[in-house]
């Protein structure tokens, strides 16, 4: 059974930095691309950062860039995403998400297969 989960969130003051790992199980996903996904209460799950298979191509949502980085060890089956300079507006419970058949990097939820139960990140103004 494969699952996706998802650790490292919680409470920080803005400005502040988290790290989000997320841990695949049950299949290697070294093949695929990898992303993270959020939602705001009351608003609609967006992307947020994705990853190619062999972590060399990056997509970042422009609300993020510069700010987040994404990256993955295939040694551990696990995708990171660090967190720097958090905003009151990032907090959003944060989703990962791997894909069966997409190489490389997507923005768009119905090309990843697998979603982990999320990790809530509060950022505190």
């Amino acid at each position: 059974q494969v699952q996706l989960v998802e650790s490292g969130g919680g409470l920080v003051q803005a400005g502040g930095s988290l790290r989000l790992s997320c841990a695949a199980s049950g299949r290697t996903f070294s093949s695929n691309a990898m992303g993270w996904f959020r939602q705001a209460p009351g608003k609609e799950r967006e992307f947020v950062a994705a990853v190619n298979w062999s972590g060399g191509s990056t997509a970042y949502a422009d609300s993020v860039k510069g700010r987040f980085t994404i990256s993955r060890d295939y040694a551990k089956n696990t995708v990171y995403l660090q967190m720097n300079s958090l905003k009151p507006e990032d907090t959003a419970v944060y989703y990962c998400a791997a894909s069966l058949t997409r190489l490389r990097p997507s923005t768009t939820m119905r090309e990843y297969d697998y979603w982990g139960q999320g990790t809530q990140v509060t950022v505190s103004s």
